[in-house]
């Protein structure tokens, strides 16, 4: 079976959206300095309003609302002093109260004069005040109101605070500070069970054995999951025995949302997946794609299921082409990668009946008054490179028909070193195209 990548996105999408285990899973509550990067459970109102009472916006003198009704300018006697966190004595006409920024409008003030348009310009110091003077001090009239910021203006007790699936960041949280409330209800983070396949495959640590290749897969799928927002659940390197491979999916401890494996789903002799999993409801099929062309998809005894090629550039291109848009659509977090047009700055071949990734470097050249940055590619089409990935900031795509493109043609990039929450990538095939949703 053959997909496009279009095709296989959908898939993908689809099948996460089946997976009941992350809906029916109960909300956990958490402080709000450990629920950075969650989404919020269910609705919030606000158990106060916001701000709590009357208060100054401004350092100056609070104004009773009686003397805004007289002349142009106003002489009046200095009352005590009104500092922010105290309950301040009413404010009689004729007088005027030195209030600083955040303090509480004293009952029957009205306005705030700012300390600049006053006469003096500067507050009565403590000795005047210990030596008994009648200080007073010239005001201009202004209108009611002014530099007064009312109780309730921003946020009105009982009302909604922020909506259920609201992604939890520094501007969220302290909102739900401000409320009073010291710990937040938050969705379960989707769940994961990471496996590598393969005889080749050994854990990091140690001596490398002859024929034998580290594993990479499990952390670099666990880092891009992690970077995702997904709590993952990390499973030993799981060797080419089809028996092994299905006692290790039997023995699942806690409910998962996805499996996600790595290698033996292509077309070699001893690829353990397809073996493990050949009288299951699991598709095994080929996307128009390059690195990434075998894919594996189903599910598992009711739990989504995604098989991923075994090489480590492939593992990654798989994940970023398919499993994270999946995830930011049904978790809520937003992980879409910014898509950006750039310059290729070196002739390039792509094979025109596969839509191929490349790793690349980008450089930004709207600082130099270009609108559109440079792209440099890294290594080859090769699914090993690990190395010229690693240096990357960009993944670099080249449609199905792209066939020979010329140095400074323009592409389509991906950006890996930078994620913005809100910012749509565009299909690579279709610049025009609307993300998953």
């Amino acid at each position: 079976m053959k997909r496009t990548v279009e095709e296989h996105q959908q898939a993908v999408l689809g099948l996460l959206r089946y997976s009941s285990a992350f809906t029916d899973r109960p909300a956990e509550s958490l402080p709000l300095p450990l629920a950075r990067g969650r989404v919020l459970a269910e609705d919030l109102h606000s158990p106060v309003s916001l701000p709590p009472f009357d208060n100054s916006q401004m350092d100056g003198y609070a104004v009773h609302r009686d003397d805004l009704a007289g002349a142009e300018l106003l002489r009046l006697t200095v009352a005590p002093p009104v500092p922010a966190g105290a309950e301040p004595a009413g404010l009689e006409p004729g007088y005027a109260a030195p209030i600083m920024t955040g303090a509480m409008i004293p009952e029957g003030a009205a306005a705030v004069v700012p300390i600049e348009r006053a006469v003096p310009s500067q507050f009565p110091s403590a000795a005047q005040y210990r030596d008994g003077e009648l200080l007073t001090v010239e005001l201009p009239v202004v209108e009611e109101g002014l530099f007064i910021r009312s109780a309730g203006s921003d946020l009105s007790e009982g009302s909604l605070a922020l909506e259920a699936g609201s992604l939890l960041g520094p501007g969220q949280l302290g909102l739900i500070a401000a409320c009073g409330l010291e710990a937040v209800p938050v969705r379960p983070r989707f769940l994961v069970l990471l496996l590598s396949t393969g005889d080749e495959v050994q854990e990091p640590g140690g001596i490398l054995a002859p024929g034998r290749i580290f594993d990479a897969n499990t952390t670099l799928l666990t880092t891009a999951l992690e970077e995702a927002g997904v709590e993952v659940q990390r499973h030993r390197v799981v060797a080419d025995d089809p028996q092994e491979l299905r006692r290790a999916l039997q023995d699942i401890g806690r409910p998962v949302n996805l499996i996600l494996s790595t290698g033996g789903i292509s077309q070699g002799a001893y690829e353990v997946v397809k073996q493990a999993l050949a009288d299951s409801s699991v598709e095994f099929l080929s996307v128009s794609m390059q690195p990434g062309g075998p894919q594996a998809i189903g599910t598992i005894n009711g739990v989504p299921f995604l098989g991923f090629p075994g090489n480590p550039v492939s593992a990654l291109v798989s994940f970023e082409m398919f499993l994270r848009p999946a995830l930011g659509a049904v978790t809520g977090i937003p992980g879409n990668r910014v898509c950006l047009p750039a310059r290729l700055t070196e002739d390039v071949q792509s094979p025109e009946n596969k839509h191929q990734v490349r790793r690349g470097l980008y450089t930004d050249r709207s600082g130099q008054g270009e609108g559109i940055g440079d792209v440099t590619l890294l290594g080859g089409p090769g699914s090993h490179l690990l190395h010229s990935l690693a240096a990357s900031n960009a993944l670099v795509h080249l449609p199905v028909g792209t066939g020979a493109l010329e140095a400074g043609t323009p592409v389509s990039v991906w950006l890996l070193s930078e994620l913005r929450g809100g910012v749509q990538p565009l299909h690579p095939s279709n610049p025009n195209r609307e993300a998953l949703t």
